[in-house]
C-alpha cells in the first residue's frame, strides 16, 4: 500500500514542536522538512512522486499518475500560491497534489473520491494522510461502531455517512473538495466548477459532448503511456523463475510466482468499458509495451470462469467478443482459465489488511488470478457504468425540467427488460408515477422518509430477485436503505436513523434528486475500486482506472440528461470514442449487460463456501459490537446458498466487514517509529468492544 503523510504544526505552543520531530512514518522517503513535513510511504515509483519548487516556502508535490509536464506544474504552482486550485485537478491521470506556500498547506483530493485524503487533529496540529490507518495509529483511535452501521446500512448515501471513516476522529475530505491547513487549522474548499444560480448554464449538443468524453479519455490513456515502462524487479518478488517447467510457458511461471508481465496491459472481458480502454491504448500512436527500444503488443486479459453453471450462454458470447476484440495485431490475447478455486468467497484467510472495509474483499483472490497475467500497468473498466449510465432517479430531473417527452424510450425499454406480461403494459405508467413523486418530493421529506423506514425496518420494496423495473422504482428516491440493512439489530438501525433525521434538519438546498444520487453512486464505486486495489494488490503492478480521472468525470457530467437516459446509452457513447480514434468494426453484441454471468459466479461461491462462512459467524465481531446477531445472519447465509431470494451484495457487505474487522484485530506493528511514537494500534487491546448505540 502506498500513502503520503504530513502535518501542519501550531504556529505557536509547545506541543507540536516536541512530539512532530519525535514521530516519523515507517519506511518513508521525507520530500520537505520543517514544522509542517511531507513523506512519501511505501512502493512509490520515481516517476509517481514529482516535486517543483519556486523558492525554499513554495513548493509542489504531485503523487501518481499526472500528465502534466513540468512547466504546467510550475504554473499550477504559481496559480495555487493566489489562492486558484482548478489548476492542480485539471491535469489528465489520477493524483493528489500538495502545495505549501509558507505556513498554509494545501491538499487536493479528486471528484470521484478515488484519491481521498484523510485528516485529523494531532500535537496541537492537525495531520493528513491519503490513507485512514496510519492516521489511526497516529492518535491511536478506537473504532467508530456508529460509521461501521451506516457503513452497512446506507453505503450510497453521503447524509448517512457523513465525513467520517471507521475510526474515531479521523475525518475524510469530501469529493470535489481540498484540504487548507494554516497553522495547524483546517479548512474544507471546494474546486468544482461552480453553475450560477442566475443563469442555467446551457447544456452541451449531444455529439460535442461525446467529442469531450472521447478527448478526455484519450488524455487520460496517453499520460499511462507516456510514462516509463517498469519492469518487475526479480529480487522483490517471491522468487526467480524456476527455468523451463513441463506444460508450463513463460506467462504461466511468471503468474505462478507472483509477478506481472512489463510493459502495459489491459482488461478485456467483452464489455464496453474495458474494450475501449484495451482499443484505445493499443491504437494510439507508439508502442504499448516498448522495452529498451523493443517493440511489444499491448497484453489483453480475459477471465474466464469454469466453474460457474449459471449464465453459461452469457459467459460464452463475452468470450467470444473478447476474442474477436482481440484479433488486432497490437493485441496480445491471454485467457485465465480457472474452476472453483476462483470463486468469490474462497479463500478468505490470505487476504491483506486494507485502510477500510468494501465488498472486494470476498472477491480479491479471484481477481487477484486476472491480474497476476496481466502486466505492470494494467488498465481497468471500474467507473464506466457509474460516469456514464443514467440513475433511474434522472427520470425525475427530466421531469423537473419539463421533458416528459424523452421519459417514452427508457420506460419503454423497462416494459420490455422483464419480458411480457399482464403487467407490463402498466410499466410506463408505474415508472412516471414514481418520477413524479420524486420530483416533488422535497429534500429533507425524502432523508426523513427513509430515517423512518429504517426504525419500522421497512425493507419490502429492496429489488432482491426482482427485475429491472423493481430496481428502478426501488431507486426513484433521494435516498434509500442499503441490501445489508436488514440483518441490523434495531440500536444499529436507530443510530444510522438519527444520523439521517439530523442531516434532514439541516435541509441544505442540494439541487436535484438525479444528479445528487449519481454523484453518491460514484463516491461509493470510488470508494470501493480503492479497497479493490489494496486487497487484489500484485506487487509491482499498478492498476489505472482512466474513467475515475477527474477529466473524464467532468467530461461525462456534460452529457445531457436526455442522452444518458437513451436504453444503451453508455455503449453508444464509447462507440462513439472508438469511431473518433479510428475504431469502427466492434463485434456483435458489443455492450450488453454481464450481471447475470457475475451473479452466478457470487451464488456458485457462496455455496461452496457455506460451511467456512457460517464457522465465521459463529462468534462474529459484528455481534460484539452490537450491529448483528450471529444466528440471523448464519441462517440468511445457508438460505443464499439453498437458492433464497436474498441480496447477495448485501451479505458480501456483512462478511467484508467481518474479514476486515478480524484482520485489523489480528494486526500487529504500528506505522509510526521514534520516541514518541504511539504504543498502541487502532483498536488497542485486540477485542470490538460492544457499542452503545442508542
Amino acid at each position: 500500500m502506498r500513502w503520503l503523510v504530513g502535518w501542519s504544526s501550531a504556529a505557536t505552543g509547545p506541543a507540536a514542536g516536541d512530539e512532530s520531530h519525535t514521530v516519523l512514518p515507517v519506511g518513508a522517503q521525507l520530500l520537505w522538512p520543517g514544522p509542517d513535513p511531507l513523506w512519501a510511504v511505501g512502493d512509490w515509483r520515481p516517476d509517481e512522486v514529482r516535486v517543483v519548487q519556486a523558492d525554499p516556502e513554495t513548493r509542489l508535490a504531485v503523487f501518481g499518475v499526472c500528465g502534466a509536464t513540468d512547466d504546467q506544474l510550475k504554473v499550477g504552482l504559481f496559480a495555487a500560491r493566489g489562492g486558484a486550485l482548478r489548476h492542480l485537478t485539471a491535469w489528465p491521470g489520477s493524483y493528489t497534489a500538495v502545495v505549501q506556500v509558507g505556513r498554509r498547506i494545501t491538499v487536493t483530493g479528486d471528484l470521484a473520491g478515488a484519491r481521498p485524503v484523510f485528516h485529523t487533529p494531532w500535537a496541537g496540529g492537525t495531520a493528513y494522510a491519503t490513507a485512514a490507518l496510519p492516521l489511526a495509529d497516529l492518535v491511536e483511535a478506537g473504532l467508530d461502531i456508529g460509521h461501521l452501521a451506516a457503513l452497512l446500512a446506507c453505503p450510497d448515501v453521503p447524509e448517512a455517512l457523513g465525513d467520517g471513516t471507521p475510526y474515531e476522529g479521523v475525518r475524510r475530505v469530501p469529493p470535489g473538495h481540498a484540504l487548507v491547513l494554516r497553522g495547524g487549522a483546517g479548512d474544507l474548499t471546494s474546486f468544482e466548477p461552480t453553475a450560477s444560480l442566475a443563469v442555467a448554464a446551457p447544456q452541451l449538443a449531444p455529439e460535442q459532448a461525446v467529442e469531450g468524453v472521447r478527448d478526455a479519455l484519450v488524455e487520460a490513456v496517453r499520460a499511462r503511456l507516456a510514462g516509463p515502462r517498469h519492469v518487475p524487479d526479480p529480487d522483490a518478488l517471491d522468487g526467480l523463475d524456476p527455468g523451463p517447467v513441463p506444460g508450463m510457458g513463460p506467462a504461466e511461471r511468471r503468474a505462478a510466482r507472483g509477478a506481472p508481465a512489463p510493459g502495459v496491459g489491459a482488461d478485456l472481458s467483452g464489455g464496453s468499458a474495458s474494450g475501449t480502454l484495451a482499443l484505445l491504448a493499443a491504437g494510439l500512436p507508439g508502442r504499448p509495451g516498448r522495452l529498451n527500444g523493443h517493440g511489444a503488443r499491448l497484453l489483453a486479459v480475459t477471465f474466464n470462469d469454469r466453474a460457474t453453471q449459471g449464465g453459461q450462454d452469457g459467459r460464452d458470447a463475452e468470450l467470444e467478443r473478447a476474442r474477436t476484440l482481440a484479433d488486432n495485431p497490437r493485441l496480445h490475447h491471454v485467457v485465465v482459465a480457472a474452476g472453483e478455486e476462483a470463486l468469490p468467497y474462497a479463500d478468505l484467510e490470505s487476504g491483506p489488511l486494507t485502510d477500510e472495509p468494501g465488498p472486494s474483499l470476498v472477491t480479491a483472490g479471484r481477481h487477484r488470478r486476472r491480474l497476476l497475467a496481466g502486466s505492470a500497468d494494467h488498465f481497468v473498466g471500474h467507473g464506466a457504468r457509474q460516469v456514464l449510465d443514467a440513475h433511474p432517479a434522472r427520470l425525475a430531473d427530466l421531469l423537473m425540467d419539463r421533458r416528459r417527452r424523452h421519459l417514452l424510450r427508457p420506460v419503454t425499454a423497462l416494459a420490455k427488460a422483464d419480458g411480457a406480461s399482464a403487467q407490463s403494459v402498466l410499466v410506463p405508467f408505474t415508472v412516471y408515477r414514481a418520477a413524479r413523486r420524486l420530483a416533488r418530493m422535497p429534500y429533507a421529506t425524502g432523508i426523513a422518509d427513509t430515517a423512518r423506514r429504517l426504525l419500522e425496518r421497512q425493507f419490502a420494496d429492496e429489488p432482491v430477485a426482482g427485475g429491472a423495473v423493481d430496481a428502478s422504482l426501488a431507486a426513484l428516491a433521494w435516498c434509500r436503505p442499503g441490501p445489508a440493512a436488514r440483518w441490523l439489530t434495531g440500536e444499529a438501525l436507530a443510530e444510522v436513523s438519527v444520523r439521517l433525521s439530523d442531516a434532514a434538519h439541516r435541509s441544505p438546498a442540494v439541487g436535484r434528486p438525479g444528479e445528487r444520487r449519481a454523484r453518491a453512486a460514484l463516491a461509493r464505486q470510488a470508494a470501493d475500486h480503492r479497497v479493490f486495489e489494496q486487497a487484489a494488490e500484485v506487487r509491482s503492478q499498478r492498476l489505472h482506472a482512466p474513467f475515475l480521472d477527474n477529466q473524464v468525470v467532468l467530461a461525462c457530467r456534460a452529457l445531457p440528461d436526455t442522452l444518458r437516459v437513451q436504453p444503451g446509452a453508455r455503449a453508444a457513447v464509447l462507440r462513439s470514442v472508438l469511431a473518433g480514434a479510428g475504431v469502427r468494426d466492434l463485434p456483435p453484441g458489443w455492450g450488453a449487460a454481464s450481471q447475470l454471468t457475475q451473479a452466478a459466479s457470487v451464488r456458485a461461491g457462496l455455496r461452496g463456501a457455506v460451511a467456512d462462512l457460517v464457522r465465521l459467524f459463529d462468534a462474529p465481531l459484528l455481534a460484539d459490537a452490537g450491529l448483528v446477531e450471529a444466528r440471523v445472519v448464519r441462517r440468511a447465509l445457508r438460505s443464499a446458498a439453498e437458492g433464497a431470494p436474498l441480496p447477495l451484495d448485501g451479505l458480501a457487505e456483512l462478511v467484508s466487514t467481518e474479514l476486515w474487522l478480524r484482520r485489523l484485530v489480528a494486526r500487529r506493528g504500528s506505522c509510526w517509529t521514534g520516541a514518541g511514537a504511539p504504543r498502541q494500534k487502532a483498536v488497542a487491546g485486540g477485542v470490538v468492544p460492544r457499542a452503545r448505540l442508542g
